[in-house]
């Protein structure tokens, strides 16, 4: 004997299929139409220790230093407002117009000389060439040495090795040191610092140069294309964006050097090699803080006009 069973589900419990199915339940979407939250409690708590540090260390002392530079303080002790005075006999001090110039001149050679070497370089590295690893290895060993430390082994090289090994063979315009040339110091500036510099440019430059397709290269091959060629048309279009952002750091810190200066040729001969920075700190002690904050106010503002011009190149070269 066969009997069925009744359904007691009533008509509001059994769900409605949706609209043009046949029958299949449809996911409910996500409201869009509220209000978009915004960063809670938890994501305030982990930035305020950041926010804290970055003002106290960095946005309070730059604040109080513009506002030191309307003044006449030499760092302690009381002080009156002098206006603009400070900023205009800036603008008339051979020895501060030389030290921007100098900076600014020294940080556009260093910038082509490192890239250059350093694109190069990657190029070599990321080839079908023995021991490549090992190499990179080599290259970067300059990158994890102080500065200070690379600028005091280079002055002995500079100040005796060089001149010995040039009296040895008779090449006379190196028999003398070359800083203690007015001429010629900045040379060895831009040596040691790009040296130091190289590496972290060019493991920029292999990340870019591994992360274009091999197929590039092949096709270009079948049609002819020289490895010269390859370079030129290939490669260095292809690494246009990582050229930028290498030219934007390391102009960036070309313009704040100061420990190689100092361990090289501190400033000298004279103030030849003297650059902003060393020109700055010397206030601290030469009794000229509020001056010297001037110079530092100028010296942001510049470097704040450059930094937005490479970003308005960047996102130019996004579009």
């Amino acid at each position: 004997m066969s009997h069925s069973t009744a359904d007691t589900r009533t008509p509001a419990d059994t769900p409605a299929p949706a609209s043009g199915s046949s029958g299949t339940r449809r996911a409910p979407q996500p409201s869009t139409s509220g209000p978009r939250r915004g960063p809670d409690l938890t994501h305030w708590l982990f930035l305020l220790p950041t926010l804290i540090a970055f003002t106290l260390a960095i946005a309070l002392p730059a604040v109080m230093g513009i506002f030191f530079s309307f003044t006449n303080s030499v760092g302690y002790g009381d002080w009156d407002f002098v206006g603009l005075a400070n900023y205009r006999l800036m603008l008339t001090d051979p020895a501060i117009l030389w030290s921007f110039g100098f900076t600014l001149g020294f940080a556009a050679v260093t910038v082509v000389v490192t890239n250059i070497i350093a694109f190069l370089l990657a190029v070599g590295l990321t080839s079908q060439i023995r021991a490549r690893i090992t190499m990179r290895t080599i290259f970067v060993i300059p990158m994890v040495v102080s500065p200070i430390i690379i600028a005091f082994v280079f002055q002995f090289l500079f100040a005796r090795s060089l001149p010995a090994a040039a009296q040895t063979v008779g090449f006379g315009p190196l028999e003398s040191s070359i800083l203690a040339d007015a001429d010629l110091a900045w040379i060895s500036i831009v040596i040691v610092t790009a040296w130091q510099a190289i590496p972290g440019t060019m493991l920029i430059y292999i990340a870019g140069l591994v992360a274009i397709p091999d197929d590039v290269y092949e096709a270009s091959a079948l049609d002819g294309a020289s490895p010269w060629k390859q370079l030129l048309k290939i490669t260095v279009p292809l690494m246009s964006g990582y050229i930028l952002i290498n030219v934007i750091l390391t102009f960036k810190n070309f313009l704040n050097a100061y420990d190689i200066i100092v361990g090289l040729t501190d400033g000298g001969p004279g103030t030849a090699t003297r650059s902003v920075a060393m020109t700055i700190f010397s206030g601290f002690t030469d009794g000229d803080y509020a001056y010297q904050m001037a110079t530092a106010t100028i010296f942001f503002l510049i470097t704040l006009a450059i930094a937005l011009i490479q970003l308005r190149l960047m996102r130019r070269k996004e579009k």
